[in-house]
């Protein structure tokens, strides 16, 4: 506890973890006595505070640092007044932005009050208004424009930390596809930061989106999508870009808009140059919804190290990873099985992965599986003295 405040069923908590309960989570009781808080206010405990750093001081010479008095919460009247000034005065505009930004990363409070006071809707516009000057090629100076542009970055980070609710997500996609625009104008001519927090954005908006809208996504939005996981502007965008595809890919002719996006190789480098469980993970399972079209299998094997990389993840990152690898090389076995491909497949170590399955501790599905891609081509390879002699005998019989 660092920074113990009571509330008014006198119960004393940690503020960051009750205003996380109250404002993130929407909570409005007590989380010990179960009481419905009309009144939310948070009174600072300042007798345990002093207790807790001076037990602190106490045991220093154990390593223990002494928790600094917190600074006092940001007034919500002085939020409310940074938000209106920064909508009446548009030279304040930018230096209202940042003041805000700061603001809305320090506690959960902030965030709400900020939403509450209708913060969503005038950010969104900062970001649609700077979209719509730079689509128009209005005639602003560098200053001028600069200064839009870094209204807009400000803008667009305050959404992200804002944690949008889902109900207010919905509303900017089914009543306002010109916010997905903007988004994707920042995606083709914004800087990194930009970039990032425009990715991070729009992951949210399509997990709440109707099938409707998912369905009729433009191939644009999967281009610059495919730009950002090209050029690794950070872990979290690039995270942010591979739950966005692994949520969208299964919706109508998406796979085939990421395929031609160039989808494929970009998946594929990243899969090479990876070592983080979670974003393997999320790529073996893109490319497996990919591989379920032609055009994705086809551009998968026009990748000269396509098939040996996937299969060189088998058993190397976790079940879910092997599961989904083995699905791919199951959707290239069962329609792009050309007596090519079924030698790389041999050459490249692939038929001695899919044995080693069936060998050692792995998940019952991907064990069937691997049992009958083999079975299924066991002509071509039963035989083939790439297998390994220790593992032809798990070769599965054919009958």
């Amino acid at each position: 506890m660092r920074d113990p405040v009571t509330v008014s069923t006198g119960i004393t908590y940690d503020r960051d973890n009750i205003e996380r309960w109250l404002f993130a989570c929407k909570n409005t009781t007590c989380p010990v006595t179960k009481q419905n808080l009309e009144d939310q206010d948070l009174t600072p405990n300042h007798t345990l505070r002093r207790l807790i750093q001076a037990w602190c001081t106490l045991n220093a010479s154990r390593g223990i640092e002494r928790i600094p008095t917190p600074k006092p919460p940001i007034d919500k009247t002085h939020i409310t007044k940074l938000l209106n000034d920064a909508k009446r005065y548009p030279h304040m505009q930018l230096k209202c932005l940042r003041r805000l930004r700061s603001i809305v990363v320090e506690s959960e409070r902030n965030k709400s009050f900020l939403e509450a006071d209708g913060a969503v809707d005038f950010l969104v516009s900062v970001v649609k208004n700077h979209s719509a000057a730079s689509e128009d090629h209005l005639e602003t100076d560098v200053d001028e424009e600069s200064e839009f542009t870094r209204a807009s970055d400000e803008a667009l980070a305050i959404l992200y930390h804002l944690k949008v609710s889902q109900t207010r997500l919905k509303n900017l996609t089914s009543n306002d596809g010109e916010f997905v625009e903007s988004l994707l104008q920042i995606l083709r001519h914004g800087n990194y930061q930009s970039r990032a927090y425009s990715t991070m954005l729009l992951k949210p908006i399509f997990e709440v989106a109707d099938p409707v809208q998912l369905i009729s996504i433009r191939k644009e939005i999967f281009v610059e999508i495919v730009n950002v996981l090209r050029d690794q502007i950070s872990q979290q965008a690039l995270k942010a870009a591979l739950k966005l595809l692994v949520e969208v890919c299964p919706w109508g002719r998406n796979r085939i808009k990421a395929v031609e996006g160039g989808a494929v190789p970009v998946l594929i480098e990243l899969l090479l140059e990876s070592t983080d469980k979670r974003a393997c993970e999320l790529v073996l399972t893109i490319l497996d919804l990919l591989c379920g079209c032609a055009e994705g299998r086809a551009e998968l094997l026009n990748h000269g190290a396509g098939l040996a990389v996937v299969s060189k993840k088998i058993l190397r990152v976790s079940h879910v990873a092997s599961d989904r690898a083995v699905k791919v090389l199951g959707s290239v076995c069962r329609y792009s099985a050309t007596p090519r491909v079924l030698q790389e497949m041999l050459q490249v170590g692939v038929v001695a992965k899919l044995c080693l399955v069936l060998q050692v501790e792995s998940s019952l599905k991907s064990k069937e599986r691997a049992r009958e891609i083999l079975k299924l081509h066991s002509k071509a390879w039963r035989n083939s003295p790439c297998i390994p002699a220790h593992l032809v005998s798990y070769y599965p019989s054919s009958a």
